[in-house]
C-alpha cells in the first residue's frame, strides 16, 4: 500500500516538525549515525568498485551498493543532513515549526553528519586500506586515494568553473536524494521502501553527482591515505560548493517545489 501523493507531503512536514524539536545531544547522536551509515556505504562502493576498468560499470557497482547507507538511516530513523534541507522547511511551510528550528537542526546535524563520516574514515584507513593499519597501502586504499583526488583537483584545476560544477551536481544529487525520501515515506512496507530509496541513489551517484556527507568520508579517507590533497582543499573546491548545492536541491527543488504542487490540499495550511 502506498500513501497518496498530498499525504507524503504531509508526513513529511510531520517529520520535519519532529525532526525540529529534538534536543542538541540527540541531534548529534542521530546524526553522527546517519554521517557513519553514510560512509558504510561509500566505503563499500570504494571496495566494490576496486579493480574495475571499464567507467561505466564501475560507476554501475558503485551506485548499486551505496544505497545501503542512506536505508538505514530513513528506517531506523537517524538524521542525515541532505534529507532534513528538504524534510524541516516542509514543516516550516505547513506551519509546523519555524524558520529559527531549521537553522538550529541544520547547524546540529552537519556537525555530527561530519563526525560520524570521519570516524568511519579513519577506521577504514587503518583497516581494510591498509595492510595490518601500517604504511602500506591496499588496492582498496589506493582507490580511496584516486576518488579523493577526482572529487577535488579537477574542480581546482579549472577555477570558478569548478566551483559552478561541483554546486550544480550538489544540486542534482539532493534533488534525488530527496526524491528518495519522499518514496521511503510513500510506501506503508519495508519492501517499498527500500526499493524506493534504491533507485535514485543508485542514479545519482552512478551519474556522478555530489553529496556533502559522502564527501565528508570520500575525500578525507583519502587524505588519511596519502592523497594529493589538503584539507583546506577539500573544504574549498568541494566540500563548501557541495552543501550549498546540496541545499537548494533539497530546500528548493523538492521541498518548496512539493509544498506549492499541493499546498491547497494539505489539511494543515489553508489555501491562499
Amino acid at each position: 500500500m502506498a500513501n497518496k501523493p498530498v499525504e507524503i507531503v504531509e508526513l513529511a512536514g510531520d517529520a520535519g516538525k519532529y525532526k525540529a524539536n529534538l534536543s542538541p545531544g540527540n541531534w548529534l547522536v542521530r546524526s553522527f549515525m546517519a554521517g557513519l551509515f553514510i560512509a558504510v556505504g561509500a566505503a563499500l562502493a570504494t571496495v566494490c568498485s576496486t579493480g574495475i576498468t571499464i567507467p561505466g560499470l564501475k560507476s554501475l557497482i558503485m551506485g548499486s551498493v551505496f544505497p545501503v547507507g542512506l536505508i538505514a538511516i530513513v528506517i531506523t530513523g537517524m538524521s542525515l543532513f541532505t534529507g532534513d534541507t528538504m524534510l524541516i522547511p516542509m514543516a516550516v511551510f505547513q506551519k509546523k515549526t519555524t524558520w529559527g528550528k531549521v537553522f538550529n537542526g541544520w547547524f546540529w546535524v552537519y556537525i555530527g553528519n561530519f563526525i560520524g563520516s570521519i570516524f568511519w574514515a579513519y577506521l577504514m584507513s587503518v583497516g581494510p586500506f591498509s595492510k595490518g593499519g601500517g604504511p602500506e597501502v591496499t588496492l582498496f586504499g589506493q582507490n580511496a586515494i584516486a576518488i579523493a583526488e577526482a572529487k577535488t583537483l579537477p574542480y581546482m584545476a579549472v577555477g570558478g568553473m569548478g566551483l559552478w560544477s561541483a554546486f550544480m551536481k550538489g544540486i542534482a544529487c539532493n534533488l534525488l536524494v530527496n526524491v528518495a525520501i519522499l518514496l521511503a515515506i510513500s510506501s506503508k512496507h519495508m519492501i517499498g521502501k527500500f526499493f524506493g530509496i534504491w533507485f535514485p541513489i543508485m542514479a545519482f551517484v552512478s551519474s556522478g553527482f555530489e553529496h556533502s556527507v559522502a564527501n565528508m568520508y570520500f575525500i578525507p579517507a583519502g587524505i588519511m591515505m596519502g592523497a594529493n590533497v589538503s584539507w583546506g582543499q577539500f573544504i574549498q573546491w568541494n566540500l563548501i560548493p557541495v552543501t550549498l548545492g546540496n541545499i537548494v536541491g533539497g530546500f528548493i527543488f523538492i521541498g518548496a517545489v512539493y509544498f506549492y504542487s499541493f499546498k491547497k490540499e494539505l489539511s494543515t495550511v489553508s489555501p491562499t
